[in-house]
């Protein structure tokens, strides 16, 4: 009988044990209470019925606490995010260390192989990684305003060094001939390293498209790497050879001539004298302006002994997504990749080659964010005439914004286009074919690669909103017109211009007010 006693005697004890622990946890409770609650003053007012001086005291004092529990937030956070970070190293070293045991180093680096490795560690270590994988903020609308963390920067160093390291040691599924001995093989270095783009995957891991290219050949080497929440392991390197890979760029017309002209300089430019891979197509709609569009075209044709070029003539109402889709289909020497383009819309030499490098029939479409300039008499106001556009194309705050809702620009190949069924030729007027298309591509087997590229303007002109737009259109449309008119300071300057103008009045006044001496 003395086991249901012993029992009796323990329940009790733990019984008086949790009650403890209540009140403990009540009494914490209370004090936390009493600290977190904003002091009063001693006289009890209310801040609506405060003097003015005690009101702004009050408030400050308000501030000042915020400011101090945020502070004392942040730090916190920071304390935790650092062991987070210690805690991942650990991890790290310790699947590299299982790594060295289980499989020999290539070149110095340690590259998983093919074979599929289902540890209890590895598996452990990537689930670790997934749950404590730091949560990124999205694409902004002015990258250059987000500098890059040192450990991410530091990150991008060594998958850049380990891209090299696949190069100059290439394995045998490289496809590398096996008797080019290494004198006769081209050694790469970091200044070969011309452009590379990365994404994530919160369930995988991120993996890298990373291109090198010698100053005077024009064949690229691309490397794939990823990384699955652990150390970089490569997925495949091979030659890319874009020397004869032609671009059909097609651009839908109505009026606009002053613009066009404006386009074929810089298509003279870029695409006659540098790319020299080109073709252009123009989708002019109806008969205004058409004689002109000819004789710009003839004209640069006799300058430069340039005739690649196609001029489509459509009696009809301007259709953005009827122009591309007539231009696409005007090609008749099968498979090309194509460039949809807009008058307004200014690009380089790299940018071409960009575009050859990240569309791939039948596997990629590439998306790219164009840089969109303000207002340049907004802009510029502060000189008597905006400087030329050369002199604009800078990725500035105030210059400009990634238009990272549009979706016009765009380079795909022409079989994937019609296998998608091109454009929704019901869509009338301003926007929305071009998302349309997007999200086919989005829903379909191909990859989309949608990144910002340096090379690539968008420039400003003025913008009509027709009454005939359907109200999601002409919503925007206006959304559009607003956001390309200026940064939010300069449209700040110009609400309050009035109110400044009369302050620095009175500052003048008062300046020549005082009395000398």
């Amino acid at each position: 009988m003395r086991m249901p006693r012993r029992g009796l005697v323990i329940q009790a004890r733990t019984r008086w044990l949790l009650v403890g622990l209540a009140l403990l946890f009540s009494l914490v409770l209370l004090m936390y209470l009493l600290e977190c609650a904003p002091q009063t003053d001693n006289n009890g007012s209310l801040p609506g019925v405060v003097g003015e001086s005690m009101g702004k005291e009050y408030y400050q004092a308000l501030l000042q606490e915020q400011e101090e529990h945020y502070q004392n937030r942040a730090t916190s956070l920071k304390r935790q995010i650092a062991q987070l970070k210690q805690e991942l190293q650990e991890m790290s070293d310790k699947l590299k260390s299982l790594q060295e045991k289980k499989s020999p180093k290539v070149n110095g680096m340690n590259y998983q192989g093919t074979k599929e490795q289902t540890s209890n560690d590895l598996l452990e270590f990537l689930h670790s990684q997934i749950d404590k994988a730091e949560l990124e903020m999205g694409l902004t609308r002015h990258p250059e305003e987000k500098p890059v963390r040192k450990d991410k920067r530091d990150e991008l160093v060594e998958v850049i060094e380990a891209g090299l390291e696949v190069i100059n040691n290439p394995d045998e599924e490289d496809g590398q001939d096996e008797d080019d001995g290494v004198g006769d093989r081209q050694l790469y270095s970091e200044n070969d390293f011309i452009e590379g783009y990365y994404r994530t995957e919160r369930d995988k891991g991120t993996q890298y498209e990373l291109f090198y290219k010698k100053m005077d050949g024009m064949e690229y080497r691309h490397v794939t790497l990823f990384r699955p929440f652990g150390p970089l392991m490569k997925v495949k390197s091979e030659t890319v050879d874009i020397s004869r890979s032609i671009i059909n760029i097609i651009v839908p017309l109505a009026g606009r001539t002053e613009a066009f002209a404006q386009f074929m300089q810089n298509f003279r430019d870029v695409c006659i004298h540098q790319d020299k891979r080109v073709h252009l197509t123009v989708v002019y709609f109806g008969q205004d302006g058409l004689s002109e569009v000819k004789s710009i075209l003839e004209s640069v044709a006799r300058e430069t002994d340039f005739h690649n070029y196609t001029l489509v003539s459509l009696n009809e109402e301007f259709n953005r997504g009827r122009g591309l889709d007539m231009g696409a289909r005007a090609w008749e020497k099968g498979e090309v990749l194509m460039f949809f383009c807009d008058v307004d819309v200014y690009f380089t030499a790299e940018f071409l080659n960009s575009c050859r490098l990240n569309a791939e029939p039948g596997k990629k479409v590439f998306y790219p964010v164009v840089f969109s300039l303000y207002n340049p008499a907004i802009v510029y106001a502060n000189q008597d005439i905006p400087p030329p556009v050369e002199q604009q194309l800078v990725h500035k705050k105030d210059s400009g914004f990634w238009r990272d809702f549009g979706f016009g620009m765009t380079c795909q190949y022409r079989t994937d286009f019609l296998t998608v069924g091109g454009f929704d030729l019901e869509v009338k007027g301003w926007g929305g074919e071009d998302v349309h298309l997007y999200r086919k591509y989005l829903h379909g087997d191909l990859m989309v690669i949608r990144t910002p590229v340096p090379g690539l303007f968008h420039l400003w002109h003025e913008k009509h909103c027709a009454d005939e737009l359907t109200p999601e259109q002409y919503r925007m449309c206006i959304q559009s017109k607003a956001m390309n008119e200026a940064s939010h300071s300069h449209l700040g300057m110009l609400v309050f211009r009035d109110e400044i103008e009369a302050h620095l009045r009175k500052q003048a006044y008062r300046t020549n007010s005082e009395p000398v001496g």
